[in-house]
Formats: structure tokens, C-alpha cells, sequence
């Protein structure tokens, strides 16, 4: 269990407590690799699974047959190397059984065996709690029933941001465009992990196009990760872009308060929230590599994908640049959605689809 899920389940417990519900959460052990990333979250009430890997950690095995029998509906996520929810899914027939998740590999190849056989077993569910309008549409197109799918409107916690962005008032950010030499009027920021998915080659390439035509053009890239060296030899040889590495908190509030663009061309996925709460509209490319949360990038609305090249993209940039209504008009985009896509209101909407899912007859 990742710590960013678990206020997620705590707004869960209580929305389903409301409608009369009791919520029993169980989880397993991470692999040794994921353990390393020291991400895990804890909650005293939730039920600590046995948990066995197989073949290198491609394949898991963790009962939990008594929590089971114990429930009227288990919500299981969708992955194949979970054994045991195939047990449940194809040997249970007296509880009903739900699949949570993304509803297909969106960075693989949607031809392999390992896809085709994720197909094939989703239809195996009484419900599905897709992650947004897209999942629920990759959900849909294998044949599964629509009226039995909930948009879950994925989301993570982002109360303590807009606390945070709240809270830093002019003067904050005059001093910190001082600290970091910030001259130009013209900042976008980049926030995430620095590896391959992210495409910082071609978001350098960019870069250096806005520059050529915005000469007070500055980027501000958080974060650390494999290619933090491409970054690091990029800025020291151009000096209006700021490898800032890890910046968390108030300090990571305080950054997207001066920018004026958020620059992402590679994968996109919950890091869309920072640009709703903060104001700061996402520019991304038609990739093909993003999470199901691009979904909720709405096109000129509160954010925007350009065609997938550097000209393209540098080009939407500096007209993004210079058209202060349209950038206006993108930021009031971001806090509708901000506004919209909350823990609260996945709490709400899967609870919702577990009702609806007690309401109707078994599926499977």
C-alpha cells in the first residue's frame, strides 16, 4: 500500500460507513525493489496479508480467502500477477467480486499475451471502478457491460498544496525569483521523476527553441531520477534553465507560484493535479504514453496537447506565452477541475458503484 492511497482510504472508510457500509482493507508486502523505494504507507486498521513472490517477483501470491467470505463484494485491483484474485474471480460465486484500475497497459503493447489475457479475465467481475473516462472506455471496448462500470475520477490528496499555495504571498515569491537569479518574465516548471518516460531530451530541445524566440524564457525543472545528469550538464551550459532536483512541501508550493506554465511532453499522470490546484496550465504532446489521468487534461480549457514533435510543441508554448487572456482563461480551467477531481469525490463515486454493485444481480 503506497502512502499517497492512504488518506484516500480513510475518506473511503468514512463515506462508506455513511451509507451504512463497513470497509475492510488488506494489502501485501512489496517486492524487495519497491520496499527500497521506501513509499509504503500504514493504517492500524487495516489487515497485513501474507505475501509470496514467484518467478522473480513477476507473480504474487496472497490469500485472503477468510476477509472474503467474510464480505458481500471484494474489490480486487486488475493486475495479472495477483493469483489469487483468479481464485476469487473464476472459484467464487457466492460474494461478489470487483476490478479496480487503469483497464489496460497504456504504455504496452496491447497485442502481447500478458494484455490479451488481462482482457479476457476483466470480464470476470460483477463491477468495475475504472480510473477515469478512459480506463472506463478501454473497459467498455472489450464487450464489458458500460452500466456496470464507475469513473472513479482517480485522485490523490492535494489539500495540503492549496494550503501551501495559499500561503505564499508576494513578497515569498520576489525572494525567491531572486535567490534563483530568475530574470525573465516567460517560467515554466517542470515537476516529476527525470527518466526516460518523461522525455527531457525533448524537453530540452524545446527549451532551447522558446529561448531562441522568448529571450527572458526560464525553466525551472524539479525533481531527481536517472537522467539527472542530462539536466544537470543541460543548465550548467545554459544558465536561465534551474535544475532545483526534489522539492517537496511549501518549497515545491512556492516554485509553481512563480511559473506560468507547466512543461510535461513525456508521460502525464496524477502530476496534473499540481497544475490544477496551483493554476498553472499543463502543455504535454500526443505521445502515446500517458496514464489514464490525461483524461482529465480538457483541450483549451484547462491545459494543452500539441502534436507530437519539438516544433509543435515549442511553438504552442510561446503562443501559450504571449496570449495572456487564452493563459487566463486555462488557469480558471485548472481551478474548476481542481475543484473536481478531490479524494472526496472518488469516495463518493466509489461508494456510489459499490451500492450499485450490491443493487444488481451477480454478473459473473
Amino acid at each position: 500500500m503506497t502512502h499517497y492511497r492512504v488518506p484516500f482510504f480513510e475518506t473511503l472508510r468514512r463515506h462508506m460507513q455513511q451509507a451504512g457500509l463497513e470497509l475492510l482493507l488488506a494489502h501485501g508486502e512489496g517486492t524487495p525493489d519497491e520496499q527500497h523505494k521506501q513509499d509504503g504507507g500504514t493504517l492500524d486498521w487495516a489487515h497485513k496479508l501474507s505475501t509470496r513472490y514467484i518467478a522473480g517477483g513477476r507473480l504474487c501470491w496472497q490469500p485472503f480467502g477468510d476477509l472474503h467470505r467474510r464480505s458481500a463484494l471484494s474489490v480486487v485491483t486488475a493486475e495479472n500477477k495477483l493469483l489469487y484474485n483468479l481464485c476469487i474471480q473464476y472459484g467464487s460465486r457466492d460474494q461478489r467480486v470487483a476490478l479496480w484500475g487503469h483497464g489496460g497497459n497504456l504504455q504496452g503493447d496491447p497485442d502481447s499475451w500478458r494484455e490479451r489475457f488481462k482482457r479476457r479475465v476483466s470480464h470476470q467481475a460483477d463491477w468495475w471502478f475504472a480510473y477515469t473516462d478512459m480506463s472506463a472506455a478501454m473497459v467498455s471496448g472489450t464487450g464489458y457491460p458500460a452500466e456496470r462500470i464507475s469513473v472513479l475520477d482517480n485522485a490523490v490528496d492535494t489539500s495540503q498544496l492549496a494550503a501551501q499555495l495559499s500561503a505564499v504571498d508576494d513578497g515569498q515569491r520576489s525572494a525567491l525569483r531572486e535567490r534563483l537569479g530568475l530574470k525573465g518574465q516567460h517560467v515554466g516548471v517542470f515537476v516529476g521523476s527525470l527518466y526516460p518516460d518523461k522525455r527531457l531530451p525533448f524537453l530540452l530541445q524545446a527549451a532551447t527553441a522558446i529561448r531562441g524566440e522568448l529571450p527572458d524564457f526560464e525553466l525551472l525543472i524539479v525533481g531527481t531520477g536517472a537522467q539527472r545528469e542530462l539536466v544537470d550538464t543541460f543548465c550548467s551550459a545554459n544558465r536561465w534553465a534551474h535544475a532545483l532536483g526534489v522539492r517537496k512541501g511549501a518549497e515545491k508550493a512556492e516554485l509553481l507560484s512563480i511559473a506560468h506554465l507547466m512543461l510535461n511532453p513525456g508521460l502525464v499522470g496524477l502530476g496534473i493535479l499540481d497544475s490544477f490546484v496551483a493554476g498553472v496550465p499543463m502543455v504535454t504532446t500526443d505521445c502515446g504514453l500517458h496514464s489514464p489521468e490525461i483524461a482529465y487534461l480538457d483541450q483549451a480549457r484547462n491545459g494543452w496537447m500539441s502534436a507530437d514533435n519539438v516544433d509543435a510543441y515549442s511553438q504552442q508554448v510561446i503562443a501559450l506565452f504571449k496570449d495572456d487572456a487564452l493563459r487566463e482563461n486555462l488557469r480558471q480551467g485548472c481551478a474548476e477541475a481542481a475543484r473536481r477531481y478531490t479524494l472526496d469525490n472518488m469516495a463518493a463515486r466509489f461508494t456510489a458503484g459499490a451500492l450499485g454493485c450490491l443493487s444488481r444481480p451477480p454478473l459473473r
